[in-house]
């Protein structure tokens, strides 16, 4: 149910590129499948490439072996010294795409060769910046969250969709030539959703299967990190006063259960912290629910 493959293969095979589906995972078969095919675009997410870099250089294959010249890396923020990491152990130019489902999928901005910049097809999609507090549009070179609306999409268009996301649309041209508008890679985002590893999780999804699971409150806090190239999730929770008299055994039997159940919802591991009763901060306004320690400026 994720468009990006798709999106990718479909628009590759219109300007008569041959496309090899892989997926993600498996990596010693992508290694493989590199050097036999000669690929020269690799695309998947940036976490995932920096992985593959690394990969390459532990199986000690040289970049003479392979023949990558870009990569197209989108469906989560990443920050521009993972760039440079990137380029570094792949020997190819880092591009940035951007795309969200619910207006098509990728393809809603590209960064070209210059990497000034993420071109907009405004062809098809008109972008503004607002103030995500009181919706006022701002102007070039001014932080807000991106609005777009759709100019050429048939039988569900749409208007001034508000991604969450926050950019800029950027002043001046680019030296590639093309006039389409600019914005600056995507740095946060106006609500609680969080781009973990390409998939959108939302705290209400990990919420969800905490109250699912007996023996812990529903006081808990999600902790986002980056501390070398793979987001990491922490989920501190506080048991019942109950499992907190219990046997060790017992507290590790409900870790083991948070950490399945979450998955089940989310779709990826996370690492769970039982905490003692009462321990978690609590707040008279809006309790803070996600610390995201990650730095995407």
């Amino acid at each position: 149910m994720f468009t990006g493959g798709f999106g990718i293969h479909h628009g590759a095979y219109r300007f008569g590129a041959m496309t090899v589906p892989m997926s993600a995972g498996n990596t010693k078969r992508q290694l493989d499948n590199m050097q036999d095919f000669q690929s020269d675009i690799l695309t998947c997410t940036p976490s995932y490439a920096m992985y593959l870099g690394e990969s390459l250089q532990k199986a000690g294959i040289p970049l003479e072996k392979i023949n990558l010249k870009a990569g197209i890396f989108g469906a989560e923020m990443w920050t521009e010294e993972m760039r440079d990491k990137i380029e570094e152990t792949l020997g190819l130019k880092a591009l940035n795409i951007y795309g969200l489902t619910e207006i098509m999928g990728p393809g809603v901005a590209q960064e070209c060769m210059e990497q000034d910049g993420i071109h907009i097809s405004d062809d098809h999609f008109y972008p503004e910046i607002i103030d995500p507090e009181t919706g006022e549009v701002l102007g070039d070179d001014e932080k807000g969250e991106l609005v777009l609306t759709t100019l050429t999409r048939e039988g569900m268009p749409i208007i001034r969709f508000r991604t969450k996301d926050l950019t800029s649309l950027m002043s001046g041209d680019c030296a590639c030539g093309r006039t389409t508008k600019r914005m600056t890679r995507i740095t946060g985002r106006s609500d609680d959703m969080m781009k973990i590893k390409g998939v959108m999780v939302f705290p209400s999804q990990i919420e969800k299967a905490l109250l699912g699971v007996e023996g812990v409150s529903p006081n808990y806090q999600i902790i986002v990190t980056r501390p070398d190239i793979l987001d990491e999730i922490e989920v501190k929770v506080e048991a019942s006063k109950e499992l907190f008299s219990d046997e060790v055994k017992e507290m590790e039997k409900v870790e083991k259960n948070i950490v399945d159940a979450i998955r089940a919802e989310i779709g990826i591991k996370v690492d769970v912290t039982i905490c003692e009763p009462e321990t978690l901060p609590r707040s008279e306004g809006k309790a803070v629910r996600v610390i995201d320690e990650r730095n995407f400026e």
